[in-house]
């Protein structure tokens, strides 16, 4: 019996990488023998920091580790880019309902286009369910943001995000 890899992509903006993220990813490279953390880019959406930067963030916020790889791509679908790289699982989280009902669709379209490639779905703990990228940038501006933001993010994120507010 020959043993087959396991290999996963996680994928995201990552505009900002937030301790959420950090969740997934720790748990994907437990689960799986290879994990490629993937920047998504939309040329339809603007992001607040460039994909170099979100590539340097996630070099300095991920464990140093030799079964993960950092990389992006754009126009074209995240099925697609997985076959690209081998991978025969995509990783998402679900953190409500709403997440559950958009993701659901998504695996559904997915198996459509490629039907080899699993969609794996892990639901983050409690005090990690409410985080995300857009909640994180909604909170820097005011008096005292920084106390609040340095709690959801990596520490190289929070430096870059105080040297851009």
């Amino acid at each position: 019996m020959s043993y087959k890899s396991r290999k996963a992509v996680y994928a995201g903006s990552f505009d900002p990488l937030t301790n959420g993220h950090l969740w997934m990813i720790n748990q994907g490279l437990d689960l799986f023998d290879h994990l490629t953390v993937a920047i998504g880019i939309n040329p339809e959406k603007e992001y607040t920091y460039e994909v170099d930067e979100r590539i340097d963030i996630l070099k300095k916020s991920l464990p140093k580790v030799n079964n993960i790889d950092i990389s992006y791509f754009e126009n074209k679908y995240l099925v697609d880019y997985a076959t690209e790289i081998g991978a025969s699982y995509i990783l998402r989280g679900i953190r409500s309902g709403q997440d559950y009902e958009f993701e659901k669709g998504m695996r559904h379209t997915n198996a459509e286009l490629k039907s080899d490639i699993t969609t794996i779905f892990l639901m983050p703990p409690r005090d990690l369910a409410e985080l995300s990228s857009s909640m994180v940038k909604g909170l820097v501006g005011p008096i005292g943001w920084e106390d609040h933001v340095a709690k959801m993010v990596p520490s190289a994120v929070f430096e870059i995000m105080k040297l851009k507010h």
